[in-house]
């Protein structure tokens, strides 16, 4: 199943619920498709939701609303039933916008090209942290939800952890020398797998962000732009050759490529709610919706890890020390208002 939508894709989310997804166009606009197994994806909305680019997208409130994200610095909410705006924040970001995440119910994150990282409450109708982790753009962002912290990877080449409770920079990884391009969580909170500009997936032990612990260089010279995590062993890999590719985590190695999108990077990849179809970007234009289940059924079957008994998520085992840079977010922001 494939979708073409005209114009160069930034982001896309899947609806928590349903069979939907949202797709950020190049162009600002913002495009909602209902889709089917064996039937044509019906778009829903076409909203020109920014003057510039539309780069991040992600669904809010159980699916009942979008925030998109883009370089007029602007964040946006949409509203799924009817397309309207809720609300417009201007000057979110000092600088273009280039990432937005869900944390909880009522929390985002957001990503600038200057390094800063934002959350909003819903709740609280504000920003209520603010981080300059990075010195480049942020390329990504995952939430460890168990321990409120945030871990971004910027094109500076780093890797932060951000303390939402103690609203600080916690831990910043050493100069990798590559930019660091995706970042997922694995083995139960235990390992933190990052994706670079060179092909190389950085393997970091949890709070032991200084260095990395493992290299796996198999899908090396492809820059790794996208990373999706299967389960707590396997990890999918979206690459600059158009690969997409099933990598297991310690063993590491590629179990095998399930999919080829085009001859062109693969941007993004997102699963549906139901984990049933895997969507892809890239720069054809195309969103591609493959069957999780068929993608799989030729892999090996899982792969014993080696045993990580010294690894922790606990906040016992944050030993790399705060460096303590942060300021809290304006409470006066109301983007949230209407919402």
């Amino acid at each position: 199943m494939e979708i073409n939508l005209g114009k160069l894709p930034f982001d896309i989310d899947y609806h928590p619920s349903d069979s939907l997804v949202v797709a950020g166009l190049i162009s600002g606009d913002l495009l909602l498709y209902r889709y089917a197994a064996e039937s044509t994806p019906h778009r829903l909305l076409e909203v020109h939701a920014h003057d510039e680019s539309c780069r991040a997208a992600r669904f809010i409130h159980n699916g009942r609303a979008i925030v998109t994200g883009s370089p007029d610095c602007s964040i946006l909410a949409t509203d799924v039933e009817t397309g309207s705006a809720i609300a417009r924040l201007e000057d979110a970001h000092p600088a273009p916008i280039n990432r937005i995440i869900n944390l909880t119910e009522s929390s985002i994150a957001s990503g600038d090209d200057e390094g800063c990282i934002k959350v909003w409450d819903t709740r609280q109708r504000s920003c209520c942290n603010s981080f300059n982790a990075h010195e480049e753009y942020i390329s990504d962002i995952t939430f460890a939800s168990d321990s409120m912290k945030l871990l971004a990877t910027s094109g500076d080449g780093t890797l932060s952890v951000c303390n939402l409770r103690r609203n600080k920079v916690q831990a910043q990884s050493e100069f990798s020398e590559d930019e660091l391009l995706s970042v997922v969580i694995m083995k139960n909170g235990r390992k933190v797998i990052c994706g670079t500009q060179t092909g190389t997936l950085l393997l970091y032990s949890w709070g032991f962000f200084r260095d990395c612990s493992d290299r796996f260089i198999e899908l090396c010279p492809n820059p790794v732009d996208a990373l999706l995590k299967l389960d707590e062993d396997r990890v999918i890999t979206g690459s600059y050759n158009g690969l997409i590719s099933l990598v297991n985590i310690l063993p590491n190695r590629i179990l095998q490529p399930i999919a080829e999108h085009s001859e062109y990077p693969v941007e993004r990849l997102a699963f549906s709610h139901d984990k049933k179809v895997l969507g892809s970007i890239s720069h054809d234009q195309m969103l591609k919706m493959w069957n999780v289940d068929e993608l799989l059924q030729g892999s090996s079957t899982l792969v014993r890890s080696h045993p990580a008994a010294s690894d922790s998520d606990s906040d016992e085992m944050d030993l790399d020390s705060d460096l303590g840079r942060s300021n809290t977010g304006n409470a006066s922001s109301s983007f949230f208002a209407d919402l």
